[in-house]
């Protein structure tokens, strides 16, 4: 019990990019708002009929939908000596080594040696799709990079 909780490293999904889009999206319908809005005898008003009010707060609801909506699926990433775990709220996917034909870590074909496109492609047997991960969006890539690359070398040993 102690020797697997040892191993088991865990890798929380990178929600800060929507935190960010959020808020910008956010100060941006802010700014368009004040800018917009009319000065009237010592009081503002707000302009309501325009229509790029309404499309940056629909944009800005949507940001914020999508931002609640991955906070609550909670998705993370378990890697264990021998397994690989793919855990949301809902549902876990489990991927032990005797069910994983290769893992392979490549770059994006237009940049090259930049950390945040590289992609992760692990074949699994009796599936036709394989499965491709972003290291860099789950918290501690570089981590996550390392515990993949053991997890590769366990495979190539078998």
């Amino acid at each position: 019990m102690n020797n697997e909780k040892e191993n088991k490293k865990v890798f929380k999904y990178n929600v800060a990019f929507y935190y960010q889009a959020t808020i910008i999206y956010f100060i941006v319908f802010v700014l368009y708002v004040v800018v917009r809005g009319e000065f009237i005898e010592g009081s503002f008003t707000i302009i309501t009929e325009d229509p790029i009010i309404h499309f940056f707060a629909i944009i800005v609801l949507i940001s914020v939908i999508g931002l609640l909506y991955n906070i609550f699926k909670n998705r993370h990433l378990e890697i264990k000596d021998n397994e690989i775990l793919f855990i949301d709220r809902f549902r876990t996917k489990k991927f032990n080594t005797d069910q994983i034909s290769s893992i392979r870590i490549t770059n994006s074909k237009n940049d090259k040696g930049k950390e945040a496109f590289k992609f992760v492609i692990i074949k699994i047997k009796g599936r036709k799709r394989p499965l491709i991960l972003r290291p860099h969006d789950y918290e501690n890539s570089n981590e996550l990079l390392t515990g993949i690359q053991n997890l590769q070398k366990e495979i190539d040993k078998e």
